[in-house]
């Protein structure tokens, strides 16, 4: 294992100082899939680059979508040929180059209401879906009776369709995707560190040359000289520009998504499915041992850091896919809930749902590039034009970008030992099950993940109250993976803030006494995250039994408890 690989507290530390020495070719602002994205394509490139981000990797769109890699069916229907077959291309190459070991197919169902044209329509647009994606490791998609259909999903009610069509796409954990292009872009070469906020640009003349950094977690300030400075933050994009004193060359509108979690045993099928709305699209997607189902289209004007979902979101999404099903799903039966904003591209349209999901890389002074708009899928894409643009900020020949060949950590021998998972689970002592779900969440560093075992066998227990979890993940998450909090572990490296029914609370003190050893903390530091973490459950729970969206001002406010809280930790540390 190569050293860069990890990103562990003192990496984190060590950083800091890094940052100031000597400048930057690239400096990225925000790790978020696209931030994380830019620093693999320009570290990669032989860039020095670095890249900052002031809270956790992924902590703000990048782990609240709807976890799919996908071409966008509706996007067909807007004619955006180009954006569907670009995004189906980033499809193929994750699932078998880039990143198989995060990134698998999922089967969804369309079901069909009317009986004449709806089949043809339907179905044509498929064909093209298939067609655009070319030569395709997914199956092509198929029709089905009514009664085939029913059979693979008995949870739909017979007059909800006159049949169907099934066709694939792929799901991956979007945060623990973006967590490991960080790392993938650490092994390269490049400086990656979380809990560091931009409060200001250098200039020169008129042209960016650095940025003042705050770190989030001591206080500390310091500047960083940069060639070149992109601006990957997103929903926040219109925020950095102002640091510049720049409108810029267009303005993100923030639209909020919102997703449920339900369990598995709710919905009797064995595909996801995918529903027509009035605004927009609804999927149901099979998610380990639970179901997703969303998403919501509406505007957001509040904390950008803290989107909340309101008893109305809620409400419209058991209304939409109830209206299928045979056992209504109730409040009772939702496990989780989470909310997220995309970053849309402002000024087409009034309707967010009708903004478009293409991307858009501008230079509003020398010295900075701004990047925005886009989805998920497509995020190597947007990397790669980012740092195009801004090779003629650099001033002198740079080489292409490679990251459509550069596999992301764990992808290497990840087929092998999936070949080998019960060799591999006797040899480490676990069931078949278990291993195959380690495999799929770590690929190749399964192993890695396990080492710690050999000397502590209590690390391959599961962990008390997320048992689908083992205590060595727990631990890794700290040791390798970055985490610096509960949040971030809980919410992030995991997902049992929303996979158990008591988002966390059960387990969050016994993972507090796994890691508070790691990072340095006493009976008090422990106790000050506990209570943070607590204290944001309780905030979201409130906002979610609110109808409207101003209910989650209660968010924010918790969010500035937890902000001194966490100021605290670092005081009773030192």
């Amino acid at each position: 294992m190569n050293a860069r690989d990890t990103i562990d507290r003192a990496h984190h530390e060590a950083s800091w100082d890094q940052l100031q020495d000597g400048a930057y070719d690239v400096l990225v602002i925000g790790a978020g899939v696209t931030g994380a994205g830019v620093a693999l394509d320009a570290a990669t490139r032989g860039l020095r680059t670095a890249v900052v981000e002031m809270r956790d990797f992924a902590s703000g769109t990048s782990s609240r979508s709807s976890k799919l890699f996908h071409g966008g069916l509706r996007y067909l229907e807007q004619l955006n040929f180009r954006l569907v077959r670009e995004a189906l291309h980033e499809r193929e190459l994750m699932l078998t180059r880039l990143a198989p070991h995060l990134v698998r197919p999922v089967p969804f169902l369309y079901p069909l209401k009317g009986r004449v044209w709806e089949r043809p329509y339907v179905g044509a647009g498929l064909a093209l879906y298939d067609a655009l994606a070319g030569r395709s490791s997914v199956p092509r998609h198929r029709h089905l009776t009514r009664t085939q259909a029913r059979a693979l999903c008995p949870a739909l009610r017979p007059d909800a369709l006159v049949g169907a069509l099934q066709y694939h796409d792929a799901q991956a954990d979007d945060a623990r995707h973006t967590m490991m292009v960080a790392r993938t872009a650490a092994h390269y070469g490049a400086v990656v560190r979380s809990s560091t906020k931009v409060v200001g640009l250098q200039r020169d003349g008129g042209r960016v040359v650095g940025a003042d950094l705050l770190d989030v977690e001591t206080g500390r300030t310091a500047s960083v000289r940069a060639s070149v400075v992109i601006n990957c933050t997103g929903v926040w994009t219109d925020d950095v520009q102002e640091l510049a004193d720049t409108r810029g060359r267009f303005r993100v509108r923030a639209s909020k998504g919102v997703h449920l979690v339900v369990p598995r045993d709710r919905i009797n099928s064995e595909t996801g499915l995918i529903l027509r709305t009035e605004q927009s699209v609804l999927f149901v997607i099979p998610w380990g041992n639970q179901w997703l189902v969303g998403t919501t289209d509406t505007d957001w004007m509040l904390d950008k850091a803290h989107p909340a979902a309101s008893r109305s979101d809620i409400d419209y999404l058991l209304s939409q896919v109830n209206s299928v099903l045979t056992t209504p799903l109730t409040h009772d039966d939702i496990l989780g809930v989470y909310a997220g904003l995309r970053p849309l591209l402002s000024g087409e349209s009034e309707e967010t749902s009708q903004l478009s999901r293409e991307h858009a890389v501008a230079r509003p002074l020398p010295g900075l590039i701004s990047v925005a708009g886009g989805k998920y899928t497509t995020y190597r894409v947007m990397a790669r034009d980012a740092v195009d643009a801004a090779v003629g900020d650099l001033g002198r020949p740079v080489a292409p970008s490679v990251t459509d060949r550069t596999p992301i950590l764990g992808a290497e021998g990840f087929e092998a030992l999936s070949n080998s998972v019960e060799a591999l689970a006797a040899e480490w002592s676990l069931s078949p099950w278990r291993m195959r779900r380690l495999l799929d969440r770590y690929g190749s560093l399964v192993t890695e993940v396990l080492e710690a075992t050999r000397t502590d066998a209590t690390l391959l227990q599961p962990l008390e109250g997320a048992d689908q979890y083992l205590r060595a993940e727990i631990r890794y998450a700290v040791t390798h993976e970055g985490a610096l909090h509960l949040d971030d572990i809980l919410t992030r490296r995991t997902r049992i803030s929303i996979e158990v029914a008591d988002r966390g609370l059960e387990a969050v003190r016994g993972v507090a006494a796994l890691v508070g050893p790691l990072l340095g903390w006493d009976d008090d530091a422990a106790e000050l995250e506990v209570g943070a973490f607590r204290e944001r459950v309780r905030a979201e729970r409130e906002s979610q039994t609110q109808v409207e969206d101003h209910a989650a001002d209660s968010v924010r406010r918790s969010a500035a408890d937890i902000r001194a809280g966490l100021a605290s930790v670092e005081g009773a540390r030192s």
